[in-house]
């Protein structure tokens, strides 16, 4: 399976956001897509997600060479900025987002099992949710776009303003779940892409461009990408 975009340009008035992004996205890999703030990342998902229309271009599933429509249970969202219900507990929660989405879930597990899965310590879970830490409600956030199980997962700088700890734990819960999807996390941070992602493209003027991965111990090939992104910084 493949997520394509193909053509895909969005503007505001008169600036240029995104210019003709061309590329195709494969399953099983988690990509980094990187650039500085403001260069157009959140753009780009709200693009995919559906919450703005674009002025061109178009995305879509490829399996087999056959083209599939994107359906809205196929794409997952996990802002950067988590947003959760303070007035309910992280269980209260979890089985109401399960209770109104039972016929959307495959081989559901329990209420444990899932806040197991991205470490939500037993003595948090019946606690309201607005004495949650920002990490912890990350989390929760991220919880319920595994439950869905989506092909596609955009995730907009979910370890910004995370401690060391939980930014780790949310890593292995990306990396143990990106079997059979396809994940695009996006990040200002190089070391948070190197460390996590198995591809790294580059939204460099509009445009998306793969970084070349193959020799990381290569100090030549950081100087690279801050090169580019100081250009994109300039843009």
């Amino acid at each position: 399976m493949e997520f394509v975009i193909s053509h895909l340009s969005q503007s505001y008035g008169t600036n240029k956001v995104l210019t003709d992004v061309d590329y195709a996205f494969e399953e099983g890999k988690i990509y980094g897509l990187l650039g500085r703030n403001g260069a157009g990342k959140t753009t780009l998902f709200n693009c995919l997600n559906g919450d703005i229309k674009t002025d061109s271009g178009e995305f879509f599933f490829r399996e087999n060479d056959k083209k599939e429509e994107v359906g809205s249970d196929d794409i997952g969202y996990v802002l950067s900025a988590p947003i959760v219900p303070s007035f309910m507990t992280g269980r209260e929660f979890l089985k109401f987002f399960m209770d109104i989405h039972s016929d959307s879930i495959k081989n559901p597990k329990t209420i444990d099992e899932y806040m197991d899965l991205v470490k939500i310590p037993e003595d948090t879970r019946d606690r309201l949710m607005k004495d949650y830490s920002h990490g912890t409600k990350n989390k929760m956030q991220m919880l319920v776009n595994l439950v869905l199980n989506p092909r596609l997962m955009l995730l907009d700088e979910p370890l910004t303003s995370l401690d060391v700890v939980v930014a780790e734990e949310m890593k292995d819960v990306l990396r143990n779940h990106k079997e059979g999807k396809i994940l695009i996390f996006s990040t200002h941070l190089l070391d948070i892409a190197l460390d996590l992602c198995d591809e790294i493209v580059l939204l460099n003027h509009g445009r998306l461009e793969l970084v070349d991965k193959s020799n990381l111990d290569n100090a030549n090939f950081k100087e690279k990408i801050i090169e580019a992104l100081r250009d994109a910084d300039n843009s």
